[in-house]
């Protein structure tokens, strides 16, 4: 089975709208930029995002805020997007907001078959309400949902041709557990070689998970909120 696709557009020729979607990142660290750009460009629309943030106003997923092509976010931390702020409040976007670590588990467990699991996080706060809640040697936890996606898109350092995956450092981030989540995996990676080539104790996402690949190209790598030490006189 060939693996391997010519473009991000090429590899998202059946997203439909109102498509459950998860996209790997953390910030804009470890975004798939050349898979965003091409939704975008495709123009599909009612997408239901499931990511840690939304980008900011003009990188990473804002980009598609901006286009109207988000109908829904199941997210953490949406605090770089003015634009999302705009939306939310003004009826235009639904969000679930969720505890950072529950969203990160609620992913996992979806990726591994897990319908739903216990956790004490955000018992007795509005994250909670309408929830089931059991008691569990004397701690109360809260019911969530495993979460799973039409497609998922996420973003390597290096791949194969087979989909195996390996990601550099903080930007491993979201991406491996979103990997194994959706009914179709799409990733992009810096470096694409053949298979065989990766050291096999390297691998962090087996290529099983994997259904397409692609090299990507262009990458910006932008920072959200850039600190620097100032230099001395």
């Amino acid at each position: 089975m060939n693996k391997v696709y010519e473009s991000a557009t090429a590899a998202l020729f059946d997203l439909e709208d109102g498509a459950v979607v998860m996209s790997g990142g953390f910030g804009l660290c470890g975004n798939p930029e050349n898979l965003i750009t091409a939704i975008a460009e495709r123009g599909t629309t009612g997408l239901t995002v499931v990511s840690n943030n939304c980008g900011t106003d003009e990188k990473g997923l804002g980009v598609l805020l901006q286009r109207r092509q988000i109908s829904k976010m199941i997210s953490s931390y949406v605090g770089e997007n003015k634009e999302f702020e705009r939306q939310y409040l003004s009826g235009e976007l639904e969000v679930e907001l969720v505890p950072q670590g529950t969203l990160a588990e609620r992913i996992r467990a979806g990726g591994a078959g897990i319908r739903a699991f216990f956790t004490p996080t955000a018992v007795g706060t509005v994250v909670s309400e309408g929830k089931e809640v059991r008691d569990f040697g004397g701690v109360p936890c809260v019911m969530e949902l495993g979460l799973t996606a039409d497609v998922s898109i996420v973003k390597a350092w290096k791949g194969d041709t087979h989909g195996n995956l390996v990601f550099r450092k903080s930007a491993r981030n979201f991406n491996p557990m979103m990997a194994t989540a959706g009914r179709v995996t799409i990733a992009e990676v810096e470096e694409l070689v053949e298979a065989g080539e990766l050291d096999p104790d390297s691998i962090h996402t087996p290529g099983i998970y994997v259904q397409r690949i692609l090299k990507g190209a262009g990458y910006e790598k932008p920072i959200e909120q850039l600190t620097l030490t100032p230099r001395e006189a």
